[in-house]
């Protein structure tokens, strides 16, 4: 089940399709699709993520995830525009990216975007933040449900102190709004959690 031929001809049999982008070596499950570039264990459909969204019939997927893809493709509206056109209504999207402040984005020379904590506020609706962004390709049926702020560290030595950290500044929308206005340059987030819904 390597080409998108065959996964796709068999979307009719399955009772729920859900896509893991980018997903490498580890895809989300064993019963999602995984989509990489590269062929690797986890990856059902290797090819261009734009080529094979192109592909699959207009809501034809419950959920996508994608875990440290976004920052990697040259054109992250479009995606969004591709993934808005595949996913069922009230289909979701997990999009899990490094926050800029996370020293480890600039070592990836792979990486494309940067992302913050109001990023697909520009892309998509936005009634959870207080800040308001301007709309530039805002796809219009897509709108944030939650958005949280990761704090990890490879090293176990700061784990608790990451802990401590997340607890606190995800309590509330303020706090996270709080975090990356004042505290971002201080102290570095890993990552940033999005959670996109359909309409």
């Amino acid at each position: 089940m390597k080409d998108k031929q065959n996964t796709l001809a068999n979307l009719g049999n399955l009772s729920t399709v859900n896509l893991d982008l980018g997903c490498g070596n580890y895809k989300r499950a064993g019963s999602w699709i995984g989509v990489d570039a590269l062929d690797a264990p986890g990856v059902d459909i290797v090819g261009d993520v734009y080529d094979i969204l192109r592909a699959f019939p207009e809501s034809s997927v419950d959920r996508v995830h994608a875990s440290h893809f976004f920052e990697h493709v040259p054109d992250v509206p479009l995606l969004l525009q591709l993934i808005e056109r595949v996913l069922k209504p009230a289909g979701q999207i997990d999009i899990i990216v490094p926050h800029f402040s996370n020293a480890y984005f600039y070592s990836d020379y792979t990486h494309r975007t940067p992302f913050g904590l109001y990023s697909l506020s520009y892309l998509v609706d936005d009634d959870l933040l207080s800040r308001k962004v301007p709309s530039y390709v805002r796809q219009n049926s897509l709108r944030l449900v939650a958005v949280r702020l990761n704090f990890k560290s490879p090293l176990i030595i700061n784990m608790p102190i990451r802990w401590i950290w997340k607890q606190l500044f995800n309590c509330c929308t303020f706090m996270k709004e709080w975090y990356e206005d004042s505290w971002s340059g201080l102290i570095p987030c890993y990552e940033v959690h999005f959670v996109v819904a359909r309409r």
